[in-house]
């Protein structure tokens, strides 16, 4: 009970020098508050796009891979990525492929039609930045798409290349008034009419991109109304577990190789990429980026316990009499120390607190900028709350040791 009522008795007596001493506590709770806001804020902004980079490369699972004709070609800082590029995937092929693969998994085919088709409804119409893909009735599990209303695509709409369309939720709003529904309402993409059959769940626009400005249509219906020389097909396939990624790739290049009439002494003409790839070579650079911010973030806070430590030593020198008075009327050195240590980790606290709450927001604003959700970094939080409390014992002892030496004779008659 005597330990808590002196703790109270310090903690009531920092909080009357903080008061007493305002302009001089809110400029160090700043700095505090500032070095705080550089770390979490910058350390908030990286966390919130790895989530988004995660979730939007593995919203398919990290149990798919593709199979492209295409290369991968990624460039982070000084560091290049790319796989070879080859020869086009016909429809033949990606077709021979899906009724060869005998794996247990889901195989599906997918073409490219336009990025910049145009959907009107009526007077209503999008801007022309809108992608249309033809896809299987496989596509949509495979690639992690769900339906919001409606059915997906048949066996029947693909074989007979029907003119029937899946859209993306950035498009309902679009082209339908607030509560109308747009299952069975009839669409133009260029000169076509679509059925609308179903419309999708939104899968966000993490980085800027359109993630649901989006259309599906029957890959046939494309190969109909979107032909052009060497359609580049693009296989996709997804194992039940992550454990038959690696047998399964290891079939599919043997399948294809068939497909694709290899002899065995030649190199595969085709790229298999798993869904984990590119989310591993972005998330493998942040770690250097992180590590830089950190960096910065722990100099600013080097730069607010210097700060802290300055205004504590001035605070003794002010308060020289006061000390004498209370060592006088039976105050020991370890009760004035505990009270200038209390006062230091009041300050560093209530900087720690705010220095939290800006770098959440402006952590959380540069994500908004790039469309990705509020996050909230209970990690960094926590991390702060220690780090501010390191700087406050670190930055308070020696002021609050060299006021728990003060004479208090030599204190008294100090002006």
């Amino acid at each position: 009970m005597y330990i808590q009522r002196i703790i109270r008795e310090n903690i009531r007596i920092a909080l009357q020098s903080i008061r007493s001493n305002l302009l001089r506590t809110i400029l160090t709770i700043l700095i505090i508050a500032i070095g705080l806001t550089a770390l979490v804020g910058i350390l908030t902004a990286i966390d919130s796009i790895k989530s988004s980079i995660t979730k939007e490369f593995t919203s398919m699972g990290t149990n798919t891979f593709t199979i492209t004709s295409r290369g991968m070609h990624v460039q982070v800082g000084n560091n290049r990525y790319r796989s070879r590029n080859y020869s086009y995937i016909n429809y033949y092929q990606a077709k021979e492929f899906k009724e060869k693969f005998d794996f247990p998994a889901t195989v599906s085919l997918s073409v490219y039609a336009t990025g910049t088709g145009t959907l009107k409804n009526g007077e209503k119409k999008t801007n022309p930045n809108i992608r249309v893909q033809g896809i299987d009735n496989n596509y949509l599990y495979t690639a992690g798409h769900e339906l919001n209303l409606g059915r997906a695509f048949s066996d029947d709409d693909i074989e007979s290349g029907r003119n029937v369309v899946l859209l993306g939720d950035g498009i309902i709003s679009k082209l339908f008034d607030k509560n109308e529904d747009p299952v069975n309402k009839t669409v133009s993409i260029g000169s076509g009419k679509y059925k609308v059959i179903g419309t999708l769940k939104s899968k966000g626009s993490g980085f800027g991109g359109n993630g649901d400005q989006i259309c599906f249509i029957p890959y046939t219906n494309v190969r109909n109304y979107f032909s052009r020389p060497n359609m580049n097909f693009t296989v996709q396939v997804k194992v039940e577990n992550t454990e038959l990624v690696d047998p399964a790739v290891g079939q599919a290049e043997g399948t294809f190789r068939i497909v694709r009439n290899l002899s065995p002494q030649e190199e595969s003409d085709f790229n298999i990429e798993k869904s984990d790839n590119l989310v591993n070579i972005l998330l493998e650079n942040l770690k250097n980026i992180t590590l830089v911010a950190t960096l910065i973030g722990l100099i600013t806070l080097f730069g607010a316990a210097v700060g802290l430590m300055n205004i504590m030593l001035v605070s003794v020198s002010e308060r020289t009499r006061e000390i004498g008075i209370r060592k006088a009327i039976g105050a020991n050195s370890k009760v004035i120390k505990q009270q200038f240590l209390i006062e230091a980790i009041v300050i560093g606290q209530l900087g720690g607190a705010l220095g939290i709450v800006l770098g959440i927001l402006a952590g959380n604003g540069v994500s908004a900028l790039i469309g990705i959700p509020f996050f909230i970094p209970w990690v960094w939080i926590i991390t702060g709350v220690l780090l501010c409390f390191g700087v406050s014992i670190a930055s308070g002892y020696y002021p609050a040791k060299k006021a728990s030496k003060l004479d208090p004779i030599e204190s008294l008659r100090y002006e």
